[in-house]
């Protein structure tokens, strides 16, 4: 039975109702979660303010950064067990679990560096005064966190957020709890505060519902769908509370004919196949030279059917969906393919040993995609790459912007030139030259434009998005 963390405590949910822990692999229930409402937010909420007001406002950010960078270094002890709470918690190959572990130890480590060089800037203006700003938390920020990538991004979000001096209140999805409940407590044996780091499980619904529309929350930070974002914006918006949201992308692979394809053939197969395609950033479309269309197909259709799925501990290329809908969900897109006459290029393969009762999905190359199809436009969330074809660098840009979202694009070129020129006309937070997501990189300013989102969280800009800026005018004669 896992609980709630509120005060650097366990505690039960008021509602007395608990919600089952699924193993995506095989499809079984192995734990229970509490079924929080809108009581449990409260509690959490007032914990926190306590906390700001009674200690963690004292802590300079000297001392923040020691804490997180001890919570960085507990994270490296225990990311054995971290990894092993999300893999079977989420479906993660051992791989993919563990990589998650250490990137939220490195989170805290950057965060933990950057608390005290956050500095204001001083003002020249006009004779007898002196003018300079300072940088403030807002205070008490919530946190909704996706089921895709729990550990990394609480580790964007909490950890930027704790730098800036803020204490946090946050929402686990109910798919992808356990790693982070784990995190909470291990941050209470390092020396934060109770009330500092809170976590209340439960649904969207109810708990998420519950937590935008907290009086006492200065600041939302939200990844996930554009639906429930745009719901969170009404919310926010009603009590001038600022948002972070990061809402998804169709993110856009633009390979030129003079590109170098032994490099980018393993990247763009591992930005589709990575997490079982349930990732935002996902380069889930394929843009290709038509001088070279047919041979580069040829090639990643033979890498596909050589990907293979399974259970989480076989830590094959792909594991499970997370959940019984979202294999429903991708099942429904490939369908849809089958109708409209879109022609399947290769798949991969579910092995053998994989339970009937998880939820698999095979790595899917589709070609000739329509531009206007729900393929071309819509967030699969799953292994399913589309591939079309460009003209020019005038066509593919045209491709690449043509869905509402803006997230990240990957161009492979050798053309200087075109390089730069294919970045500037882009409409994306990030674009990759020769390269996708650099290795993840917590440095790197991540976010959108469009449905996409707004507000960047990753690297030292992450921390202007968790302050307020005040101005201080002093005269002096």
């Amino acid at each position: 039975m896992q609980f709630n963390y509120i005060a650097n405590a366990p505690r039960a949910s008021s509602s007395g109702v608990t919600l089952p822990v699924i193993d995506p692999s095989n499809g079984e229930v192995f734990d229970e979660l509490q079924r929080s409402n809108a009581q449990d937010i409260d509690e959490a909420v007032q914990a926190a303010r306590h906390c700001m007001d009674s200690v963690w406002h004292k802590v300079n950010a000297m001392e923040r950064g020691r804490l997180l960078m001890r919570l960085s270094q507990k994270v490296l002890e225990h990311a054995d067990e971290l990894a092993l709470l999300e893999q079977r918690d989420c479906g993660k190959p051992t791989k993919q679990a563990q990589a998650d572990a250490t990137a939220l130890a490195r989170y805290f480590e950057f965060y933990a560096g950057s608390c005290d060089k956050l500095h204001g800037e001083t003002l020249p203006y006009q004779d007898g005064y002196s003018v300079f700003t300072w940088r403030e938390p807002h205070g008490v920020t919530g946190h909704i966190i996706p089921w895709n990538y729990p550990m990394q991004i609480f580790g964007r979000s909490v950890g930027g957020a704790l730098a800036a001096g803020n204490v946090c209140v946050v929402k686990p999805a109910e798919d992808a709890c356990l790693s982070l409940l784990r995190v909470a407590q291990l941050a209470a044996e390092v020396g934060f505060p109770a009330g500092a780091i809170n976590i209340v499980t439960g649904y969207g619904h109810e708990v998420g519902d519950a937590l935008a529309r907290h009086a006492g929350i200065e600041h939302i930070s939200f990844t996930g769908s554009p639906t429930v974002g745009t719901l969170i914006q009404q919310v926010a918006a009603e009590r001038h509370c600022p948002v972070t949201l990061e809402l998804g992308g169709k993110s856009p692979q633009i390979v030129f004919a003079d590109a170098n394809l032994d490099e980018a053939i393993p990247v763009i197969i591992n930005a589709i196949v990575q997490n079982a395609g349930q990732t935002c950033s996902a380069g889930s479309r394929v843009l290709i030279d038509e001088l070279i269309y047919e041979p580069l197909l040829a090639r990643l259709g033979n890498a596909f059917e050589k990907l293979r799925v399974g259970p989480a501990a076989m830590d094959l290329d792909l594991g499970p969906l997370i959940r019984q809908s979202q294999q429903q969900r991708v099942w429904d897109f490939l369908s849809d393919a089958q109708v409209a006459g879109i022609p399947m290029v290769a798949q991969g393969r579910v092995v053998d040993e994989a339970p009937e009762s998880g939820f698999y999905q095979a790595p899917t190359l589709l070609r000739d995609v329509p531009v206007t199809h729900r393929l071309a436009q819509e967030e699969v969330f799953g292994p399913v790459l589309a591939a079309m074809s460009f003209r020019d660098e005038d066509d593919a840009v045209e491709l690449a912007n043509a869905t509402r979202f803006g997230l990240v694009a990957g161009v492979w070129t050798r053309d200087g030139g075109r390089q730069f020129r294919m970045a500037k006309r882009i409409r994306s937070g990030q674009v990759f030259i020769n390269n996708y997501g650099a290795g993840g990189g917590v440095e790197l300013p991540f976010g959108g434009v469009k449905s996409s989102g707004y507000g960047r969280e990753k690297g030292f800009e992450a921390l202007y998005g968790f302050t307020t800026l005040k101005t201080v005018a002093v005269r002096h004669g």
